[in-house]
């Protein structure tokens, strides 16, 4: 009996020890696999905490050469390890943006900008000169200021009003700049050269329209109109208004208003009766049309001189000087004579001619 227990312990031992040495050898090949495996080069080695003024192993330049590489730089952090460091970032060169941030716009060189906007200064002046002289000025026509914010609500002088609730009637725009108004009347005279110099030298017109002289060549005036010239009404035959009964005026004016509708796309706002003629049939008949005011003159101009009505011969802020369509057969000159006279006065004055739908 005994040594049958004898030889079933050991019996267990034999397969104690095994079972043992079995599981051993597998816990050595499954560490043996792992160890083959390469390392992950980009996880963090671990370590002792290297303390302060030490770098971690693994850690990048500027932590390498402490807090000061890190805050002087790129250039900082390449000294010691034998490779150049990335540019510095200069005022020419955005510097890339943190995640979530735009990038932080290139400095301003202003003395480079403030020289080319010189430079295009000297240029648009140059031009303005050479277009001046080719035109027979001395110098350029003053530049008219900014329109104003709001613009003015003209009054009916007293010796001119017919009554209330009727549109203004004035000779003169209520302003304090140093501006005068050309208004050219009628429309028989088409010259292709008053649209030239126009254009050239930039001067703003408001010409005042009668049927019977432009319905041959309607295009000719909406060339005026692509220079920013604005165009109103002067009735259809150029009556004197006061010589007919209120049915005849408003046909003269009514059907202008939609004549100058169809032709250029805008209702007219503004109307000048034929001589300066009118009473309150003529303004009655003008408001029903959609008129908002009555613009008379202060002086006049013709090819050779301007006639004011001051007697010094002086402009005066506001004033609206009146011409005509006319030419060399009816006035002895061309409308760039007349244009020209009226620059040169307004300019010798200090004066600049303004556009006249920019102040009422």
């Amino acid at each position: 009996m005994q040594l049958v227990r004898q030889n079933e312990k050991n019996t267990h031992g034999r397969r104690f020890r095994s079972t043992t040495c079995a599981a051993v050898l597998l816990l050595i090949g499954v560490v043996g696999g792992a160890c083959a495996q390469p390392p992950d080069r980009t996880a963090p080695l671990p370590g002792p905490d290297p303390g302060p003024g030490r770098s971690a192993p693994g850690a990048g330049p500027a932590a390498a050469h402490g807090p000061e590489a890190a805050a002087h730089g790129p250039e900082a952090a390449s000294r010691g390890t034998g490779r150049p460091g990335p540019a510095p970032a200069t005022d020419r060169t955005p510097v890339p943006a943190a995640a979530g941030r735009p990038a932080p716009a290139a400095a301003p060189d202003l003395p480079r900008d403030l020289a080319i906007y010189a430079e295009s200064r000297l240029n648009a002046r140059s031009v303005r000169l050479r277009a001046a002289r080719h035109w027979g000025l001395l110098r350029p026509p003053v530049a008219p200021p900014a329109p104003p914010v709001r613009k003015a609500r003209p009054a009916t002088p007293r010796s001119l009003s017919m009554g209330s609730g009727l549109p203004p009637v004035f000779t003169r725009v209520p302003t304090s700049d140093r501006v005068v108004f050309l208004t050219i009347d009628d429309g028989g005279h088409k010259d292709q050269e008053l649209i030239r110099m126009l254009r050239e030298l930039d001067v703003p017109v408001s010409a005042f329209l009668s049927d019977y002289v432009v319905r041959d060549d309607y295009g000719y005036f909406r060339k005026l109109q692509r220079l920013g010239v604005s165009l109103h009404n002067h009735t259809l035959t150029h009556p004197d208004l006061t010589e007919l009964s209120f049915e005849d005026q408003y046909k003269e004016i009514c059907r202008q208003q939609r004549n100058l509708e169809r032709e250029f796309g805008v209702r007219p706002r503004l109307f000048r009766p034929p001589y300066g003629n009118y009473d309150r049939e003529t303004l009655l008949a003008a408001k029903s049309c959609g008129v908002r005011g009555v613009p008379l003159w202060t002086q006049e101009a013709f090819a050779d001189r301007i006639d004011f009505a001051d007697t010094r011969g002086r402009l005066h802020p506001g004033d609206i000087i009146l011409t005509h369509f006319r030419g060399r057969g009816e006035w002895g000159g061309t409308m760039a004579d007349m244009v020209r006279e009226v620059l040169r006065t307004a300019t010798a004055q200090g004066f600049a001619v303004a556009r006249l739908e920019d102040y009422i």
